[in-house]
């Protein structure tokens, strides 16, 4: 059995996602956040103290992206992977990666720089300059989606899921009105997967049947 550590609205949703498109098996331990801070026992399973956390037998893993290619390819084979034999599987790759890399990482510091800060410590032209940064980056999505429904091998992947959580954290951070039309659009249909809704659902049910108040964090 799967377990996955999750905050709501944490980038554990990424594998959260991944596991409700793959149909899989899985426990969802869901977490106050910080857990670092409010859960001081989750160190013991995780002395990183983030999120997310999966447990697959003897495998543990914490980079939400690289939880998503190794399900894909450990509990596949499934559509929502490239393989090295289609034409796409390089920029599939490359989207897989650059989900965290390059988007979230801008909008942790907005985030961070807007809500977690100590009042005295928050900075308005940090959260400015990184929300720009996020908004330059998400160019490269914008042109991807002009042509295509998804961004690789023509069909959803997991490419799809890894960028489409850094836009749910756009969306919680206000930056959705920014986006341009094609990300926009795009955004829209992700939201209208089943897949994703079930992963929506689920967090919240958890969160009710494990008492964790809802606080969405990065």
């Amino acid at each position: 059995m799967i377990t996955l550590y999750h905050c709501e609205g944490a980038r554990s949703f990424r594998p959260l996602w991944m596991l409700e498109e793959l149909g899989a098996d899985y426990e969802l331990k869901m977490l106050p956040f910080p857990p670092r801070v409010l859960a001081k026992e989750y160190l013991a399973i995780n002395p990183l103290g983030t999120i997310p956390f999966m447990v697959d037998g003897e495998t543990k893993m914490t980079e939400s992206s690289g939880i998503c290619h190794y399900l894909g390819i450990k509990h596949g084979p499934t559509p929502l992977m490239v393989g090295p034999e289609e034409k796409d599987y390089g920029a599939f790759l490359n989207w897989m990666y650059f989900s965290d890399a390059t988007l979230t990482f801008p909008q942790t510091l907005v985030l961070r720089y807007t809500q977690l800060e100590p009042e005295e410590r928050r900075s308005a032209q940090v959260a400015t300059d990184y929300a720009k940064w996020f908004l330059g980056r998400l160019r490269a999505v914008e042109a991807a989606t002009g042509n295509a429904e998804f961004l690789s091998a023509s069909r959803f992947t997991a490419a799809d899921i890894v960028i489409g959580y850094a836009l749910r954290l756009a969306d919680t951070l206000g930056l959705a009105k920014d986006f341009g039309p094609n990300v926009a659009a795009y955004w829209a249909r992700l939201q209208q997967r089943d897949g994703y809704q079930r992963a929506r659902a689920a967090e919240q049910r958890a969160g009710v049947e494990q008492g964790i108040k809802p606080r969405v964090r990065p």
